[in-house]
C-alpha cells in the first residue's frame, strides 16, 4: 500500500469545495477516462447529470438507503433502467464481496469499451470510499495497472480515500476472474 500513500501525498487540496456535502455531491471527472465520481446526487441534479456529459450510473449505496431516499428509482427514472447499475455496498472498511459490486464494474467498463461518447457516473453516499474502489475497479479492468489506477482516483477526487481492504478485494477478484 505504499503506492497509495505515495500518491496521496502528491495530491493536491481540493479545488475550492466548502463542506463535505458540496464536496460529496460536485462530480470529479476522472482525467480522459470518462467517469465521473461524486456522493450521492439531489433529485434536482440528478436531472441536470446528462447535461454535464452523464450517460450512464452507477450508484453504490445500500439497498436500505436507496429505498429511503429514492436516488436509485430517481436514477433510473431519468436515465432509463438499462443505464444504471447498482452495486449496493456497505461503507464498512472491510472486504467487500464482488457479488455485490463486480457486475456494475463489469458494466461500467463495457459502457466505456463500447460506448465512445459514453460518460459513467458512480457514486455512493460521500464520493470518498465505495464510489472510489468503483472507480478503480473499472480502471483496472480497462487496462491500468494498479499504480496508475490509483493515482487517477486519487489525483482528480480530492476527496478520495483508497481504503485497503477495498483494493484487495478487487485485486483478489481479477486475479480469480476468468478473463
Amino acid at each position: 500500500m505504499d503506492v497509495l500513500r505515495s500518491v496521496r501525498t502528491r495530491r493536491t487540496s481540493p479545488r475550492g469545495v466548502a463542506g463535505p456535502v458540496a464536496a460529496g455531491a460536485a462530480l470529479s471527472w476522472i482525467g480522459d477516462e470518462r467517469i465521473a465520481i461524486s456522493g450521492v446526487p439531489s433529485a434536482r441534479a440528478v436531472a441536470r447529470l446528462a447535461e454535464q456529459g452523464v450517460t450512464h450510473v452507477v450508484n453504490c449505496r445500500p439497498q436500505a438507503q436507496v429505498r429511503w431516499s429514492g436516488d436509485l428509482a430517481a436514477e433510473r427514472a431519468a436515465f432509463g433502467p438499462g443505464r444504471v447499475a447498482h452495486a449496493p455496498m456497505q461503507d464498512h472498511g472491510l472486504r467487500q464481496r464482488p457479488a455485490v459490486w463486480a457486475a456494475a464494474a463489469c458494466f461500467a467498463a463495457q459502457v466505456l469499451d463500447e460506448q465512445p461518447q459514453a460518460g459513467v457516473l458512480i457514486h455512493c453516499t460521500a464520493g470518498r470510499r465505495r464510489s472510489v474502489m468503483l472507480a478503480y475497479a473499472v480502471l483496472r479492468l480497462r487496462g491500468h495497472d494498479r499504480t496508475r489506477a490509483a493515482a487517477l482516483v486519487l489525483t482528480y477526487r480530492a476527496q478520495a480515500q483508497l481504503v485497503p481492504a477495498y483494493v484487495r478485494s478487487v485485486e483478489r477478484w481479477l486475479a480469480t476472474a476468468p478473463q
